[in-house]
């Protein structure tokens, strides 16, 4: 994402315009998760950080174990959103050109002249489902790089622009490792979220059972078009924040650095690599986010503290000290935030 951007006023307040476009995205809100809920039994908070994904213009790797109803979620979300929609599924011998396409021989006009066309991939959609993304070399996983960052494709001689709003949401199975592939930490930059999707609780799982072995599949309509959404991540990241939000932001990441001065010790002995200028980008966009779908007009420190888990789990690598004491990059970020909080 783009880093030259212009200063923006300390906490201005926002438009009548901005006003009523936040009050209707906060009620967006609403009907989205109420129709998600229709499809997917608890999840809630995995929910609420998708959209907030969707709304900061931001890609989501869901992280979970099998049976957890991430695919279904994306699948559930593309129904609602009025968007061109194609899932890849990632195998060991998936190619980059199986992802954004390839030229193909075909016959011309002219009799005996043959020429190459272009055929597009399945990168060239509005929201990509990158299923089990692991599954890849990361030669193949590079695939998806430029796209995500550049929103563009470039193969062979062409260089093709993706329509926008374009989101790839990728999912990933945490405990199998023969046949997987590690994503690059270059890779994981790209992703603005990387959401845990956890067991459901005992109450969810007996209305699983109860709900969704009768009848038929749910079926969604659009609630939102392309156009829409596009209009709705601008007023985003129009939403006012105030200094001191800013400051907390910057403070929290650079903490997370070992090699930086007013880094705690701990962070020292456990802490491989810490976070980079990007995750402060998306902090702010995720607070942004976040204080609109909440009820706020205006970026608060208890939402920077909503999303960091989210934007810093898959940005501060832990090292051996830590894996051998059980400190995980969660962990980590608690005790960030702890030692960051505003009195």
């Amino acid at each position: 994402m783009s880093t030259t951007t212009a200063t923006p006023p300390a906490a201005a307040a926002p438009s009548e315009g901005d006003v009523v476009a936040i009050d209707r995205l906060q009620a967006l809100h609403k009907q989205l998760r109420g129709e998600l809920a229709r499809v997917i039994i608890g999840q809630d908070v995995v929910i609420e950080k998708l959209l907030l994904c969707i709304f900061s213009r931001g890609h989501a790797l869901l992280m979970g174990v099998p049976g957890l109803a991430k695919t279904m979620l994306v699948h559930a979300l593309s129904d609602l959103l009025a968007l061109k929609f194609s899932r890849i599924q990632f195998t060991p011998d998936l190619m980059p050109s199986d992802i954004t396409g390839t030229d193909i021989l075909q016959e011309s006009e002219r009799p005996g002249h043959r020429l190459f066309e272009f055929v597009k991939g399945p990168i060239f959609a509005n929201i990509v489902l990158a299923d089990e993304i692991n599954r890849t070399p990361p030669k193949t996983q590079a695939a998806l790089l430029q796209a995500m960052q550049e929103h563009r494709v470039n193969a062979g001689s062409h260089l093709f622009k993706l329509d926008e709003p374009f989101f790839v949401l990728a999912t990933q199975n945490p405990i199998e490792q023969e046949g997987t592939y590690p994503l690059p930490e270059a890779q994981l930059d790209r992703f603005m979220f990387l959401i845990h999707v956890d067991y459901p609780n005992a109450a969810e799982e007996l209305r699983i059972a109860r709900e969704t072995t009768v009848g038929e599949p749910v079926q969604l309509s659009p609630v939102l078009t392309g156009q829409e959404i596009l209009h709705l991540q601008q007023v985003v990241r129009r939403v006012p924040v105030p200094d001191h939000v800013y400051e907390h932001v910057v403070q929290l990441v650079r903490r997370s650095r070992p090699a930086t001065d007013g880094a705690p010790d701990w962070i020292k002995r456990w802490v491989l690599w810490g976070a980079g200028p990007r995750a402060v980008q998306y902090l702010v966009l995720g607070a942004k986010a976040r204080a609109v779908l909440s009820g706020s007009y205006l970026a608060r420190v208890e939402d920077v503290e909503a999303v960091a888990e989210a934007v810093l789990a898959h940005r501060i690598l832990v090292n051996f000290h830590a894996e051998s004491e059980g400190i995980t990059s969660r962990e980590i970020i608690r005790r960030l935030l702890e030692t960051c909080r505003e009195p």
